[in-house]
């Protein structure tokens, strides 16, 4: 059964009971096993990516090649520095990814050395750096909870975004980029989350209301800066979906790219607003 969109749904829905289970039991009681999911699906959004890339033909007539072993690396070694280590170790496994990927280069002699080093760097910093910034979450206060409400901030931009974009959008954002995305779906997407923030703030944390609410705008915006930011790398490669990874969903990029610049967005709001930065300086 599919449907309109072209998903199959209950291909769908099992995929995402799959995946919800062991990241709710992750969250609240083995945090260890949210680490293991999350970088299998690091290691997977990684391969997918870089697949993608190396589909492009570079000017010199040669298809792209990325180093992989050293991006398979850094979405393992990533997520768990930053949740052994904090921020420092976290960008600390970003710059020995880096450094991998230099070597791997020489070392393969692969061809367009430039291109396929920048590619790989732009992937190890897409993919498990920023969405390491989920990991960083759950070493501030109250670190499971803020987790949770960040996907819900995220789930609430896609909800009533496409509720108020169905209803009411007339006026497209990006039109080139991402078609079906309206300002009015945006506005929906502002309301709908804001709420949810400023009740996370008063019923979950006992928190000023304006905590929630800023952090639902900037969740917001920084979930479509994600959304937008896929559809222009996949309409580059021309492409529909990275990949069919994920039954019923597509690519895992595809279901992730929200999550993308919202992490790490939230990760500094929440910091910046209540000076919790989970036992580590960051000079705020």
């Amino acid at each position: 059964m599919s449907t309109k969109a072209g998903r199959n749904l209950p291909a769908a829905i099992a995929t995402g009971a799959v995946l919800l289970v062991p990241a709710v039991l992750g969250i609240f009681f083995f945090e260890l096993l949210l680490i293991l999911v999350w970088t299998v699906l690091l290691s997977m959004g990684v391969w997918e990516v870089a697949r993608a890339l190396e589909q492009r033909v570079t000017p010199t007539g040669h298809t792209l090649r990325l180093p992989k072993l050293p991006l398979f690396l850094g979405a393992v070694a990533m997520p768990t520095a930053a949740y052994f280590g904090g921020v420092e170790a976290l960008t600390l496994g970003l710059m020995v990814t880096g450094l991998a990927i230099l070597v791997a280069a020489a070392l393969w002699k692969v061809r367009d050395a430039g291109r396929s080093i920048l590619s790989s760097v732009f992937v190890a910093c897409w993919v498990p750096f920023m969405m390491s910034f989920a990991v960083l979450l759950l070493n501030l206060d109250q670190g499971d909870w803020r987790l949770v409400v960040v996907v819900l901030l995220v789930v609430s931009n896609d909800t009533f975004g496409y509720i108020f974009g169905v209803f009411f959008g007339r006026h497209p954002m990006a039109p080139k980029i991402s078609p079906k995305k309206s300002w009015e779906g945006f506005g929906g997407s502002l309301l709908g989350a804001t709420g949810v923030g400023v009740l996370a703030s008063w019923l979950i944390f006992d928190e000023p209301l304006y905590i929630g609410a800023v952090l639902a705008i900037t969740v917001v915006i920084a979930s479509t800066a994600g959304d937008f930011s896929e559809s222009m790398v996949k309409r580059e490669l021309g492409i529909k979906d990275m990949s069919r990874l994920l039954p019923g969903h597509g690519g895992v990029m595809d279901r992730l790219d929200s999550l993308v610049f919202a992490m790490p967005t939230a990760f500094f709001v929440v910091v910046a607003l209540s000076g919790d930065a989970g036992g580590v300086p960051l000079g705020l």
